[in-house]
């Protein structure tokens, strides 16, 4: 027999799972902030101790041993994690910065991906900030630094300035990147378009990742009837943390200005068809390009009523396009054989 439940069951059910996850995500920033002080404390202590006395690698490896003695159930006393811990004390000198600022509320391998990834103190506060914004893994922390996403976020060229009011142009702007790194889509350069979007919506939880903070997957070539004739929003997201829809176009090819158009015209369309005026914020879109000239892009977005934005997207790390060809590397390895004999 069925069991008849109170009519708020649900919605009180709803309230005390989100308080629940509220409390544990919580526990965990308290926990990590008090571990990220121990190490600071530690490399605080070493830096005072060698201020005065001869603490090198033995005196080290022996304190390592001795924590590790006294606390057999705590990992991480490590002889190379007493040097983090010094690194540490050295970026943020202050007890209270590590308590106060973001790097305090971030697990302790990624405060050692700041320290070995990144020498500028502002960009290492940055980092912790959006990871502690966006609740990254290590490994996308990594993949953030790896790409230089600070250079990156906000960059696209856009016409928002004249498009959109004031306060919301510049929001929009943050929805922007250039480049957008899509390495994780594995596949070569010469793909076509409708591969490039296949991959894109199979890995729709990297997509996301690398749109950023709020966005959400609407759908893959969208319908719309327009008196009868057919039209197709390549993709279409959601950002929740700006109440708007965003329409992402993709060309495999240099920018022409035409796209701009099309665009502008799938724009206005979701524009009119989906946005409620009385809680969304105006449709921008972003036009996807394997390249493009930024002189041509700029006269064909002042010649937009649309908001819409041009980047670029890269399908491989920036550091493997450095690497010598195929070939060389063959004449290389022949080389080297033949010296050898």
């Amino acid at each position: 027999m069925t069991e008849i439940l109170p009519s708020g069951y649900d919605m009180t059910l709803a309230q005390i799972v989100r308080r629940a996850h509220e409390a544990r995500f919580e526990v965990q920033r308290r926990a990590n902030t008090e571990v990220i002080a121990l190490w600071w404390y530690i490399g605080n202590t070493l830096i005072e101790r060698q201020a005065v006395e001869p603490w090198g690698s033995r005196v080290l490896t022996r304190l390592a041993a001795d924590l590790r003695a006294e606390f057999p159930t705590m990992r991480g006393f490590s002889e190379s994690n007493l040097r983090y811990a010094r690194r540490l004390a050295e970026a943020w000198p202050s007890e209270d910065t590590i308590r106060q600022q973001p790097v305090g509320e971030l697990p302790w391998s990624h405060t050692i991906q700041l320290l070995d990834k990144l020498d500028d103190q502002h960009l290492r506060d940055w980092y912790a900030a959006e990871d502690v914004r966006n609740g990254w893994s290590r490994s996308v922390l990594q993949h953030q630094i790896a790409t230089r996403l600070h250079e990156r976020v906000g960059a696209a060229p856009s016409n928002f300035a004249s498009a959109l009011e004031r306060a919301d142009s510049d929001l929009a702007q943050q929805l922007t990147k250039d480049p957008y790194a899509l390495d994780f889509l594995a596949i070569d350069s010469d793909a076509s378009e409708r591969v490039l979007e296949e991959r894109l919506t199979l890995r729709v939880v990297e997509t996301l990742r690398e749109l950023g903070a709020g966005f959400s997957f609407v759908g893959r070539q969208v319908h719309f009837d327009v008196d009868d004739d057919d039209f197709y929003v390549d993709l279409l997201f959601f950002n929740w943390q700006q109440v708007r829809f965003v329409v992402v176009e993709l060309k495999t090819s240099k920018f022409d200005p035409r796209d701009a158009g099309q665009l502008g015209f799938y724009v206005a369309l979701v524009d009119d068809r989906m946005r409620i005026p009385e809680l969304h914020a105006p449709t921008v879109g972003i036009l996807l390009v394997a390249d493009k000239n930024e002189t041509v892009v700029r006269y064909s977005l002042a010649g937009s009523t649309q908001p819409v934005a041009v980047s670029r997207y890269e399908l491989s790390p920036a550091e493997q396009a450095t690497l010598p060809a195929e070939e060389t590397l063959t004449k290389i390895a022949v080389d080297v054989a033949e010296g050898a004999s």
